[in-house]
């Protein structure tokens, strides 16, 4: 019995010392490891990364959207008079400018009708001057002159002279058809495709037009922002007409700046969207009605805010993070909020300040605690895309 005790004894022994070797062994070689992986680290050499400074700044907010241009002012161009087109003196795509003659009628049925109550004033004015003359007779002949006859004349004076009144009105019709022969252009503006040749009978009663002119300096642009954004937009258009940016669809070009310059009286409850319009001067016509184009809608501008160029920002597992540089030309990550980002800027709410340099390119070779060599990005890098300010 004491026997087989003892030999239980030396097995525990011996089973003790083994697992003791073992893990002295394991915990060697996990200190060997370490020590080569530092070494190897010591000797890896620097990662070359691009900078840039967090900084401080004024940041645009903006709201983005897509809008359609339209003529400020659109007209359809009809006759008002019926008759044949002796000339047209407009070329298609032509700037016109309010009052320029477009198309002539042939006027000689209204100059015609225009004689012919001129005349008939004529007429009238001499009735009425002899008419006149006999008044003055038989009032001149007193008690000789019956009552009847005298009150008849005076009479005949006044309805000859209202018939000249009526006269007055028939030539004014007459030379207003004779005036509508020449039809002149409503407002300026760029004039569309001609819709009747030269030649053609014309009348006022068809729906067919001449031509169309929209009015392109100023233009419009008709867009929409998200009905949860309707009280940063009255807010900013109360206190002075917020500016707005027309951009080519892909947003990489400026076309126009103008301002906003109304609020449509309704929200579209189907999309959940309010409609809004802006005005451009578009002098040089980089804006053409029924075009389609990205907007921007400045709505404030955040004070002092704390800003980085977009590459900065990277995206993991648990949001947001960048890497700044320390003194010691060692990486550090930075976990960050952003709230804001346009033109290649982001605004940074948490998790770096102003001061700080932070990796723009090279991150995808960068660890926390890897030894890098800076060089600062151009403003080209550091900004991936063109600013619209």
């Amino acid at each position: 019995m004491s026997k087989s005790r003892t030999i239980g004894w030396v097995l525990l022994i011996a089973a003790i010392g083994a697992a003791g070797y073992f893990g002295w062994q394991k915990y060697e070689g996990n200190k060997r490891a370490a020590e080569a992986a530092e070494k190897r680290a010591a000797a890896r050499p620097p990662v070359p990364v691009k900078i840039a400074p967090v900084e401080k700044a004024d940041f645009p907010v903006y709201l983005t959207g897509l809008g359609t241009v339209q003529g400020f002012n659109t007209v359809q161009v009809r006759t008002r008079v019926d008759g044949q087109i002796i000339k047209i003196a407009f070329q298609e795509g032509q700037f016109v400018k309010e009052g320029d003659t477009l198309v002539e009628i042939d006027p000689r049925p209204f100059q015609a009708v225009l004689d012919q109550a001129k005349a008939k004033k004529a007429q009238d004015e001499a009735n009425l001057a002899n008419a006149n003359l006999d008044l003055q007779r038989y009032t001149r002949l007193g008690e000789f002159a019956t009552r009847q006859q005298t009150d008849t004349q005076r009479s005949t004076v006044a309805q000859l002279t209202a018939q000249i009144t009526s006269d007055d009105a028939a030539i004014f019709n007459a030379q207003t058809q004779l005036d509508y022969a020449t039809i002149k252009a409503p407002i300026s503006g760029v004039a569309g495709l001609r819709q009747v040749d030269i030649g053609n009978i014309v009348n006022a009663a068809t729906q067919t037009g001449i031509v169309s002119i929209a009015q392109i300096e100023p233009i419009a642009v008709i867009f929409t922002a998200p009905e949860d954004q309707l009280p940063d937009i009255k807010a900013a258009l109360a206190v002075a007409p917020p500016k707005t940016i027309a951009l080519t669809t892909d947003g990489k070009r400026v076309l126009s700046t103008g301002t906003l310059a109304l609020i449509n009286n309704q929200v579209d409850t189907t999309s959940g969207t309010i409609r809004l319009k802006g005005v451009f001067d578009n002098k040089d016509h980089a804006l053409w009605p029924g075009q389609s184009v990205s907007t921007r809608l400045l709505v404030r501008t955040l004070k002092d805010a704390t800003v980085v160029p977009d590459d900065a920002v990277q995206h993991g597992t648990n949001g947001l993070y960048a890497f700044t540089v320390n003194q010691d030309n060692k990486a550090e990550l930075r976990k960050i909020k952003v709230s804001q980002s346009i033109d290649g800027k982001s605004v940074i709410d948490e998790g770096l300040t102003p001061g700080q340099q932070v990796i723009v390119s090279g991150q995808y070779k960068v660890s926390p605690g890897t030894l890098v060599t800076t060089a600062v990005a151009s403003s080209d890098q550091a900004q991936s895309k063109v600013s619209q300010e």
